[in-house]
């Protein structure tokens, strides 16, 4: 059993090295880790100027990126890959509302440059490590030799 300056001892002891290891951890993580994940290296104009277009027209409002935003609309952390720039492009530019599935997005018809802004920064996010989330779907593949 422990006496009251001991258990006073040792709970300050826990508490001062488990600051510090969170300390040491968060410095790790900050200073190494989010660097390489988030490819700071390859932020280009381009690219930032494709990040102001995504929040002065409030596409979180509907769209979700990196977990945030609403669900109204589909998910745009990946959709280069599931897309192509092409697609994405095309509904950037396009004039007339667009409704797949009932969900009507917003005929923006931004400019090309705009366009190629935002593709430039959907490709950026693209490239975010985001260590195996969201996991890629496994396809269950069947054969089926009868043909009857």
């Amino acid at each position: 059993m422990l006496s009251k300056s001991q258990a006073r001892t040792f709970f300050l002891g826990g508490t001062i090295v488990s600051f510090a290891v969170f300390l040491g951890l968060s410095w790790h993580s900050l200073s190494t880790e989010v660097p390489k994940q988030t490819n700071e290296d390859k932020l280009t104009p381009q690219v930032v100027r494709g990040k102001h277009l995504w929040e002065s027209n409030n596409c979180m409002g509907c769209h979700t990126i990196l977990g945030e935003g609403a669900y109204y609309a589909p998910e745009l952390t990946r959709v280069i890959d599931r897309r192509g720039d092409a697609y994405v492009k095309t509904v950037l530019t396009s004039k007339v509302p667009w409704s797949p599935r009932g969900r009507k997005m917003v005929a923006y018809a931004f400019p090309e440059d705009q366009a190629n802004d935002l593709v430039a920064f959907f490709q950026w996010i693209n490239e975010v490590d985001l260590n195996g989330f969201p996991p890629k779907p496994k396809y269950k593949v069947t054969l089926n030799n009868d043909t009857k």
